[in-house]
């Protein structure tokens, strides 16, 4: 192993003179590097996106939602007893149910408003929206809608009696239509606060009291769910996994904030590794030219191989020399590539050295990055191998040469 290391050493970086062995040899480290370094730029902003979308959704999505299997809904009794026991949790940090449901908001003289919305029944204020205007009051038929709504319609909470809007459930329709003597029944509202979280939640929903949106879904008695809150965002899989065993025989459906939006999560993890495989493709060509670079070292070395083999060493030492000289490339590549990919992340990270474009139209003005640290060990492994895979055929090919055809080289 000694000598070995030592010749693929000497072989390696002992060229002095620029010839095309040490040309190739130099192409092949630096494409190691760069696809390295590409790799790890890459995926630290996909990450980066990944994390920014995540906890923009679960400010508004909780870390775990309990609603029943059925879509019935829960008891408050039964609500509130699973969300007690979820307190004993240490992980838990929070619990509260909740009603919710769809509900055509009008308003007398704005046409534009007549639309169907999330409402959604409350107790408290949700700690994650920013109220701008007026304040999270739904006690006593208060309702609390979206900024960007509010304003389009002139809405302002401080002048009570010109923001009064009126909602219709479906299951106060369904009534209406299908008893004969049944009169519309009216849910007015006074709008007492604006809130501003995402335009598109913004525009979607509304909160009113726990009360009013029981009396408006006809769900005397009983809540659509509870919302959990962890002290640790990362737990919420191994948490679900425990409520499930405890309320196995209450028919409850337990989603973590993945499960409640995992179809765009999964497309961001598949564009992830998608982009993943593209970009090896570039550490794929360097280690091509490796097979290149070694192979023409075997062919210029094969007297050298042949007075090894004579004096004592065997084919597996003559591979090893070769194999060796194929880790060192690996190893130079993708260290070079891991330090220059990882200097990127950090300078974009601390300086945002680049701008996203059109960033007054979102959360962030630059690029954002995120170093996942398995994702660094995967790619320097994955590079690292295919230099050491690059290297066999040489390898073999430098054992298999005739000891005696060697020796009578010329030199």
């Amino acid at each position: 192993m000694g000598f070995g290391w030592f010749i693929a050493r000497r072989y390696l970086l002992g060229l002095r003179r620029a010839s095309l062995i040490s040309v190739i040899t130099s192409l092949s480290v630096a494409g190691m590097a760069l696809g390295v370094a590409a790799l790890i730029v890459v995926l630290s902003v996909m990450n980066g996106f990944y994390d920014v979308v995540r906890d923009m959704l679960v400010s508004i999505d909780p870390h775990l939602r309990l609603v029943s299997a059925s879509g019935r809904g829960l008891s408050e009794a039964d609500a509130g007893e699973i969300a007690a026991h979820a307190l004993t949790m240490p992980e838990v940090a929070n619990a509260a149910t909740y009603v919710e449901g769809k509900a055509l908001i009008v308003m007398e003289g704005a046409s534009e408003v007549n639309r169907v919305m999330i409402v959604r029944g409350v107790n408290a204020d949700p700690a994650a929206h920013d109220v701008v205007a007026g304040a999270f009051d739904v006690s006593r038929r208060g309702m609390v809608l979206g900024f960007g709504l509010g304003q389009r319609l002139g809405l302002n909470p401080a002048q009570e009696g010109s923001a009064k809007v009126t909602l219709f459930s479906a299951q106060g329709l369904s009534r209406m239509l299908t008893r004969v003597f049944a009169l519309p029944q009216l849910h007015q509202f006074h709008v007492r606060g604006l809130y501003s979280l995402e335009s598109t939640y913004d525009n979607t929903h509304v909160f009113i009291g726990m009360q009013e949106a029981q009396a408006l879904f006809h769900m005397p008695g009983a809540v659509t769910g509870i919302e959990l809150r962890l002290t640790d965002l990362d737990q919420a899989a191994l948490i679900k996994a425990k409520l499930q065993d405890i309320f196995a025989d209450r028919g409850l459906k337990v989603q973590t904030w993945y499960d409640l939006q995992k179809a765009l999560y999964d497309v961001m993890r598949l564009e992830k590794w998608g982009a993943s495989l593209v970009l090896i493709l570039i550490s794929i060509v360097a280690a091509f030219n490796i097979v290149g670079s070694l192979t023409m070292v075997v062919i210029e070395k094969r007297r050298d191989m042949g007075v090894l083999q004579s004096m004592g060493a065997s084919q597996r030492d003559v591979r090893r020399i070769f194999v060796l000289e194929g880790a060192l490339v690996g190893l130079l590549g993708a260290g070079a590539g891991l330090m220059l990919g990882l200097g990127i992340v950090l300078a974009q990270k601390y300086f945002s050295l680049v701008p996203l474009a059109g960033a007054e139209s979102f959360v962030i003005d630059a690029y954002p990055v995120s170093i996942r640290w398995l994702d660094c060990l995967l790619i320097g492994a994955v590079s690292f191998g295919l230099c050491v895979l690059a290297a066999l055929y040489p390898a073999w090919r430098a054992a298999s040469v005739p000891v005696a055809a060697a020796v009578k080289l010329e030199p």
